[in-house]
């Protein structure tokens, strides 16, 4: 309910370059993963400065939940659109990612060219327990919210066994998911109707440029043709790449089968970027061979550090892949690896902008409640059991980092054990779960932590 400091009329029309800037300022501040980023544009573009209202921004988020892919750089490019047309949805999404690849190129150089010096070999040490206990923290939170009765767990256990055990690949797990969600709301729809979107909201913070009731401008009608020559351009730009790849480096060069894999990726990233790095495991590591696991979890680590979407965690991977495959030659390395940071994240975020500047039109016909929710109930349970997988799986890799000695005995799993790595694990998770400290402030006292041990660790041996 409005109060006596709520304004009574709307802000002036927002220009493409004050927009240019704010989205812009935006992807060098985005910390704090998707909830954080989803938070900070509520609070700017809602509350501060009013260019939308908040039933507007919670019926775009909402879309945004039920797609696959980053949420939140899904409704930057959502907002953009509706302030600009197309060409302000490519610009805030664009705007969005392009600092975190800038950043993470140098980072991952850094990473690969001095990452055997002590000092950082020692941050790294105290970074991974961290890491491993932010995807053990990622779990729990998704699965409080997610898994409400006993069919979600059992989904939930079944997905952890899949991809633990079977080796199924993540997207058959994600369709099977899916698809066991979409009969279950026929069957006993009171086991899924707990989605991923979020509810509406009576707050108002006075009128806003784009309103509750304002009249849905041109750009945002629905049109047919519109939609096929949206839908043409974006599959022709795949296409040209694709094949420009293609032809310069054949079908099994590195880099065609990364715009390959990174476009299967990024159809299968429901539930978020730890949703899917079992996947980028699955194909980065084990199939492709671009990069091991270890480094798979330094590359999510130097994630967590940077501004914009976790999922640009692609970013690393394809940049240790150009790199360990010299595509330019052993004198070229950092150019191979900046290649393929950025082919990963072209096919990664290209269907990102496909689902809205396409779907965009459809959801601004109602802003109605959206009725997807039943299959990204399954898929959420499904993602619980897959995360857990991948908090295994580092946890593997923090706590025996030379592997397990055979035959598996109780002094087996003693001889190589990092206990010092446990115990930063174990600190790092009661600080997010019982001090709910933040992501940032977690990771940068355990790199302290890590940087200290690296330096009394020798009067120890």
């Amino acid at each position: 309910m409005a109060n006596e400091t709520t304004p009574t009329t709307a802000p002036p029309p927002v220009s493409f370059t004050e927009a240019f800037l704010y989205w812009l300022k935006l992807g060098f501040i985005s910390f704090g993963g998707p909830a954080g980023q989803i938070s900070m544009m509520h609070q700017e573009l809602v509350e501060r400065r009013r260019w939308i209202s908040e039933h507007r921004f919670l019926h775009a988020l909402n879309y945004c939940m039920v797609l696959p892919g980053p949420e939140a750089q899904q409704l930057a490019t959502y907002i953009g659109w509706l302030m600009h047309g197309v060409k302000g949805g490519i610009m805030a999404g664009v705007l969005f990612v392009l600092p975190s690849l800038f950043i993470l190129i140098a980072l991952t150089w850094i990473y690969l060219a001095y990452g055997n010096v002590p000092e950082v070999a020692g941050i790294l040490y105290g970074i991974k327990p961290a890491v491993t206990a932010i995807v053990v923290f990622a779990a729990y939170r998704i699965g409080s919210r997610a898994l409400k009765n006993g069919i979600l767990w059992a989904i939930a256990a079944a997905a952890f066994v899949a991809i633990f055990a079977l080796n199924i690949p993540f997207p058959v797990i994600v369709l099977a998911a899916g698809i066991i969600g979409y009969i279950g709301s026929r069957i006993a729809p009171n086991k899924f109707k707990a989605g991923g979107g979020h509810g509406a909201s009576d707050k108002s913070f006075g009128p806003a440029i784009i309103d509750d009731h304002t009249p849905t401008p041109e750009h945002t009608t629905f049109k047919w043709s519109r939609l096929m020559v949206l839908a043409v351009v974006g599959l022709a730009i795949w296409t040209a790449i694709m094949s420009a790849l293609a032809a310069t480096y054949g079908w099994q060069g590195a880099l065609t089968q990364m715009g390959w894999f990174f476009t299967k990726a990024a159809l299968v990233t429901f539930g978020g970027a730890y949703a899917v790095l079992p996947y980028v495991y699955q194909g980065g590591v084990e199939h492709y061979q671009w990069l091991t696991g270890t480094q798979m979890i330094d590359g999510l680590a130097l994630g967590e550090t940077t501004p914009g979407p976790l999922i640009m965690v692609v970013a690393f991977v394809g940049f240790v892949g150009g790199w360990t495959k010299a595509l330019f030659g052993v004198d070229n390395l950092f150019l191979g690896g900046a290649a393929g940071a950025t082919v990963a994240t072209i096919f990664t975020f290209l269907p990102s902008f496909l689902f809205i500047l396409i779907g965009g039109p459809l959801v601004e016909s109602t802003h109605g409640d959206l009725k997807f929710t039943a299959p990204l109930t399954g898929i959420t349970a499904a993602v619980v059991g897959v995360i857990l997988n991948l908090a295994v799986f580092f946890a593997y890799h923090v706590l025996w980092p030379h592997g397990l000695s055979q035959p598996l005995t109780f002094s087996t799993l003693l001889s190589g054990f990092e206990w010092f790595s446990a115990l930063i694990g174990v600190a790092a998770f009661i600080a997010l779960f019982r001090y709910k400290i933040g992501i940032m402030q977690v990771i940068g006292a355990c790199a302290a932590i890590g940087l200290i041990f690296s330096y009394i660790k020798p009067l120890f041996v």
